[in-house]
């Protein structure tokens, strides 16, 4: 076949390359939330204040949560908590750099109430997910 033929089964060969690649990626992609905030399931709420955010996980009846500071990498007083509606509070606190929890208690339908704290400032969700 010559150049011409060599040069469609290298065109052909990145082609492969490149939707392999993809294909990967759209693989790894929910494995890469999970192992970044460390909660299985579905985000379900961001509670946002200064100095960070609260993400809130479910899958099935439990409930997880992870504290992630607006400027990773300097470690500051963090901490997390969940609480089913009738049970005790499952709680994280301490010094971080990264995150605080997570944190997962099992609510099945009840609600839950979810707190963190960056340094100073903090957010408490309230009785959510009824």
């Amino acid at each position: 076949m010559g150049r011409a033929g060599a040069a469609t089964r290298r065109r052909l060969a990145l082609g492969t390359a490149v939707l392999s690649a993809a294909a990967l990626l759209a693989v790894a992609a929910p494995q890469e939330a999970q192992a970044a905030t460390g909660c299985a399931g579905r985000k379900v709420r961001t509670l946002h204040f200064a100095t960070g955010s609260v993400l809130v996980h479910k899958r099935g009846g439990y409930v997880c949560a992870v504290t992630v500071p607006e400027k990773p990498g300097t470690k500051r007083q963090m901490s997390v908590s969940v609480r089913a509606r009738g049970g005790r509070a499952v709680v994280d606190s301490g010094r971080f750099a990264y995150r605080a929890g997570p944190v997962t208690v099992h609510a099945g339908k009840r609600c839950v109430w979810v707190t963190g704290k960056v340094s100073k400032s903090s957010v408490n969700s309230g009785w959510i997910l009824c």
